[in-house]
């Protein structure tokens, strides 16, 4: 007879693993199948001579420490996995090149994020503050349509949540403006909008705010032996549960009952089945991989109906000396062709925006003794790529764009970084297309704008998808990517599964 698992999770990425952990954990059958040969999807590592490289992780934001927890640390925390997590206190130094351009860092901490852009745009504190101080309002009125089950009464909305009510369908820069924030101050703090990738003109300001604030208030942390730690200590919490894991192990179908609700996969050829299936998988790839019969109308009209959300290109450098030696000392660096958020995005292909990291600075360990590594992310789309690019011109296309990245950066910084690297690596959103299966290389799932935005994916949450037996979690649903994003939505939906599997609602 075959065996039913109370839950299959397909994916063993940040939001896979988290879910996997938490029906485990809650005391259900749980089989975590991941294509790959080691966990964390992004979250993992490569090696190239003595070096070892992280594929994406820049931080995480809304980590906190054991005396002040926020959620991530609490998502690891209530699960007993625990992580020896590193901080770094300056959020970013960004620089705008050019004639008007500026250099300037600032520092995590409210008050000292407040001070710190006072002293870069004067007369801005009180906007700055105000600005961060919507961010408890939204919490409590996010936290109430939540318990209202996704139907709160309009009435205490507009009575005890006016704040949220007012800014919840505005952009970042349309509340930013009605607080009186100078120009060039909201310039600056938009200067993270490339970690969602949607402009500031655009972007829901809650969403915005949230993800800022979890900076701001805590700084950046990283785990001090990488995404690894993090992979590693998920995967031990759904072990010692009694949950198995299936490396190698790639789901080619998703199974359904008559009555349209999901009961299973097929993986390696093997029909595996359970009473529900969570998908770290988008679901555009879990549509084309399903009896087209079965999935509602609706649900593909919405699939299709959304854009994917940007991807990057990467350069990954292994240097023979130290960070200091090199002249580095700063941990995130922002360049920037112009100072105005919508025009980096315009310009992304050109001048628009790129960042540095040199996790030295947090990490010291991170490389062998007496080197470092430095990181550069360039926000592209898939459909950046030069449409007659051939296969044998794919590595001089990225050499040619390293070499002008890492040109610009010593000339903006002042470093000289060519004579010192031993080891180079290149992605493009070819790479990870290839590598997580995503269409278009996408890392950040579908795009969160407009009508799709943060708030309106939170209200309306409960006709997202809504197949019996399966749900979605991971850079791709509500809260889209980001490691900090995806930890949390799988807590919630592993939860919410467990929950729904023992009798509750």
């Amino acid at each position: 007879m075959e065996r039913q698992y109370d839950v299959i999770v397909v994916g063993a990425g940040n939001g896979g693993l988290a879910a996997a952990a938490n029906t485990a954990k809650a005391g259900c059958s749980t089989l975590l199948l991941e294509k790959h040969n080691l966990p964390g999807g992004c979250a993992t590592s490569f090696r190239r001579g003595r070096f070892e490289f992280e594929p994406s992780l820049h931080e995480l934001c809304s980590v906190g420490t054991e005396d002040r927890p926020n959620v991530v640390y609490k998502v690891f925390d209530d699960l007993g996995a625990k992580i020896d997590w590193c901080y770094e206190h300056d959020l970013f130094r960004t620089i705008v090149k050019g004639q008007d351009g500026y250099d300037i860092t600032l520092k995590s901490g409210v008050d000292a994020f407040c001070d710190s852009m006072e002293e870069a745009v004067p007369g801005c504190y009180a906007s700055v503050r105000a600005f961060l101080d919507l961010k408890p309002k939204i919490d409590a009125a996010i936290d109430y349509i939540y318990a209202s089950k996704g139907n709160p009464n309009p009435v205490v909305m507009l009575v005890k949540h006016t704040d949220f009510m007012r800014t919840a369908g505005h952009s970042v820069e349309e509340v930013m403006t009605a607080l009186g924030m100078p120009q060039k101050a909201q310039d600056l703090i938009n200067t993270y909008w490339g970690y969602l990738g949607v402009p500031t003109d655009e972007l829901n300001a809650m969403h915005f705010l949230n993800m800022l604030y979890g900076y701001v208030s805590d700084g950046a942390a990283m785990a001090h032996h990488r995404s690894h730690e993090l992979s590693s200590a998920l995967v031990d919490v759904i072990e010692k549960h009694g949950g198995e894991i299936r490396y190698n192990s790639e789901v080619t179908e998703f199974l359904y009952r008559e009555d349209g609700s999901c009961c299973g996969v097929v993986a390696n050829g093997e029909k595996l089945y359970a009473k529900e299936v969570i998908s770290n998988v988008i679901p555009h790839n879990v549509f084309n991989m399903s009896d087209p019969k079965v999935i509602p109308e609706e649900n593909l009209k919405l699939a299709n109906a959304r854009e994917f959300g940007i991807s990057v290109a990467t350069v990954y450098l292994g240097l023979d000396c130290t960070a200091e030696e090199l002249g580095m000392n700063d941990y995130t660096v922002f360049i920037k062709g112009d100072s105005y958020p919508r025009d980096q995005y315009n310009n992304r292909l050109e001048d628009g925006l790129y960042i540095v990291n040199c996790l030295n600075k947090v990490v010291p360990d991170s490389s062998p003794e007496g080197t470092c590594t430095l990181f550069f992310t360039m926000p592209l789309f898939g459909c950046d790529m030069p449409r007659d690019l051939r296969p044998q011109d794919y590595k001089k296309f990225k050499n040619d764009l390293a070499k002008r990245y890492i040109e610009d950066a010593e000339k903006t910084l002042g470093i000289s970084i060519v004579p010192h690297i031993e080891e180079i690596s290149i992605a493009t959103p070819v790479t990870f297309a290839r590598y997580l299966g995503t269409p278009e290389g996408t890392i950040y799932g579908y795009k969160l704008s407009g009508w799709d935005s943060l708030m309106a994916r939170t209200a309306g949450e409960k006709e997202d998808y809504a197949i019996p037996g399966l749900s979605f979690c991971g850079g791709h649903y509500i809260r889209g990517d980001g490691y900090s994003c995806a930890y949390i939505m799988g807590e919630m939906i592993g939860k919410r599964v467990a929950k729904r599997l023992k009798g509750g609602v």
